[in-house]
């Protein structure tokens, strides 16, 4: 019987052309091609986007909005997936609608972060995302973002 390889995880470093600090996934733990995407963002106290974001210093939390381009930036592991030859590829975040912010995320938490994809046509992906601490959905979002086809001139300048 021949053997199966589960599709490689890929390191967010060499997927996204983001950088500390604002690479906003840790790690990506799943990825199922055509369908979706699990990963992780370990939320701290000396990030940028923590220190001094609340009066109350004890209530510091993560903004619901970073946590909205987290899911973008996840939804890349899926994307790469659905184009033949996506080293060529760039996505470009569109826009989120149906948002949703239950709760929050405070410095210490893990936000299990997950994407899936809804739809793909012509280039326009739409993924919907959540974003949970524990059990406690924090954000939801549906996301749509643009793919397209780099040319030389472009390829150039992501190497």
């Amino acid at each position: 019987m021949p053997e199966t390889r589960a599709p490689a995880i890929p390191d967010p470093l060499t997927l996204l052309p983001h950088r500390f600090p604002l690479l906003l996934v840790d790690r990506i733990t799943s990825v199922l091609p055509g369908k979706g995407a699990t990963g992780i963002k370990t939320v701290t106290g000396n990030e940028w986007s923590t220190i001094g974001s609340s009066r109350d210093a004890g209530a510091q939390a993560m903004p619901h909005l970073l946590i909205v381009e987290a899911l973008a930036q996840l939804s890349a592991a899926v994307l790469v997936t659905l184009l033949e030859g996506s080293a060529g590829a760039i996505g470009y975040f569109l826009g989120f609608s149906n948002v949703r912010f239950r709760g929050r995320a405070a410095p210490g938490d893990v936000l299990q972060l997950s994407i899936e994809l809804r739809q793909f046509k012509r280039g326009v992906c739409k993924t919907h995302g959540v974003a949970r601490v524990g059990a406690c959905d924090v954000v939801r979002a549906d996301l749509t973002t643009i793919i397209r086809v780099a040319d030389a001139k472009e390829r150039a300048a992501l190497s």
